[in-house]
């Protein structure tokens, strides 16, 4: 078992890349196949030994909430579905949407001194092995002691649209982190080890984050207070093993919608 009880899923962008679907559904609600995007989520991290979560929600968000609560139709087309088998979900409402690094300012008080998964809410991994991702996430930070970041190669003309890493292989697919940058063009960026959605980091990050100026889009950047951390202690990128799902866009979102429905033998005729 993980000492890591806690796992926080920021889920408050306005999701405005989705407009009008995100109108009045949040997009994290967004199905894939018959269950939506942040029942995956949710369910990836209590699968990894986490059953304290806390959602960060914001503006519009409230049926979030209300998905993960009782229901006329649990019980047993519930359970059918894994609703049942969920533990107890928080919320807190991110008052104003002023970026990722601010929406997690307000986990400081569920996450308290403890380590903490951060999980993000449009994000759904797929794993190679029967070790959940988050899990594989766990494994590295209690056997590094130190945070760890889910990394993997991405495309050059994509790198834009990524936090990127720079640093030296210690051990296969383990990488200590020299340098982090936000979404940087192609040609100056130090690698192509993108940031993607899974974080494993201490209460620490919470002054870090209190440090940081606005960013790109007057928004508060994660990157940016990982960026100071990392001038304080080691932090290591970890390459995992399965498949990463980014619902961030239409085009994302269609494309992970279909491969699902493909791998589903209830649907898989269909597509």
């Amino acid at each position: 078992m993980t000492r890591i009880r806690k796992a926080v899923i920021p889920a408050a962008g306005l999701g405005t890349r989705f407009y009008p679907l995100t109108r009045s559904q949040p997009k994290e609600l967004l199905p894939i196949v018959d269950k939506p995007v942040i029942q995956y989520v949710v369910e990836e991290v209590v699968a990894s030994g986490i059953n304290e979560i806390l959602i960060i929600t914001g503006r519009g968000k409230e049926a979030l909430t209300a998905y993960f609560e009782d229901h006329p139709l649990d019980g047993e087309r519930g359970a059918s579905f894994g609703i049942d088998s969920l533990p107890p979900i928080n919320f807190v409402n991110q008052r104003q949407q002023k970026g990722l690094a601010d929406a997690v300012r307000y986990a400081k008080n569920f996450v308290g001194d403890e380590p903490f998964a951060l999980v993000l809410g449009d994000t759904i991994y797929t794993s190679k092995t029967d070790v959940p991702v988050t899990a594989q996430l766990l494994a590295a930070y209690e056997r590094l002691n130190s945070p760890v970041i889910a990394v993997e190669r991405v495309q050059h003309e994509k790198i834009s649209d990524y936090g990127i890493i720079d640093g030296k292989e210690i051990e296969k697919g383990i990488w200590k982190i020299d340098a982090l940058i936000e979404k940087p063009e192609p040609q100056n960026a130090p690698s192509d080890l993108g940031i993607t959605g899974t974080y494993v980091l201490a209460s620490d990050i919470f002054e870090m984050i209190n440090k940081i100026q606005p960013g790109k889009n007057g928004e508060y950047q994660l990157t940016d207070a990982l960026a100071l951390l990392q001038k304080e202690r080691p932090i290591y990128g970890v390459e995992f093993e399965g498949t990463r799902y980014d619902i961030g866009t239409k085009e994302l979102w269609i494309k992970a919608f279909a491969e699902f429905t493909r791998k589903d033998v209830r649907f898989s005729n269909l597509i």
